[in-house]
């Protein structure tokens, strides 16, 4: 069993930056592909950026060179630095942890970008 508790969130100008963290509890952090999803009103819940045990990452093509995901195994910690912010970018942000057919979400924490 893994909870997931995010992080970070709030109201920022376009442009700006913000720092999602999501803390894990439970075991083997490690061994799970972690990720990060958004749902805007509306909208079905989108992968916005996934990191593997190994470390590699992929990214939704929207935000690849703005967002950068890493996680602190030693720590039990995901992030998702996000800078140049933009309009669209508003939604929920929810951390998931991925091991085979499990899947755990946190509760997701609101990420508003407006001038």
């Amino acid at each position: 069993q893994v909870q997931l508790v995010e992080s970070g969130g709030g109201l920022v100008q376009p442009g700006g930056s913000l720092r999602l963290s999501c803390a894990a509890s439970g075991s083997i952090f490690s061994r799970y592909v972690m990720g990060w999803y958004r749902q805007a009103p509306g909208n079905q819940r989108a992968l916005v950026a996934r990191i593997r045990s190994g470390g590699s990452t992929n990214y939704a093509d929207s935000v690849k060179g703005r967002f950068t995901i890493s996680r602190d195994d030693a720590n039990n910690t995901l992030y998702l630095q996000m800078n140049s912010l933009k309009p669209e970018d508003t939604a929920v942000y929810y951390c998931n942890a991925g091991l085979g057919f499990v899947n755990y979400w946190g509760q997701g924490t609101q990420v508003t970008v407006s001038s």
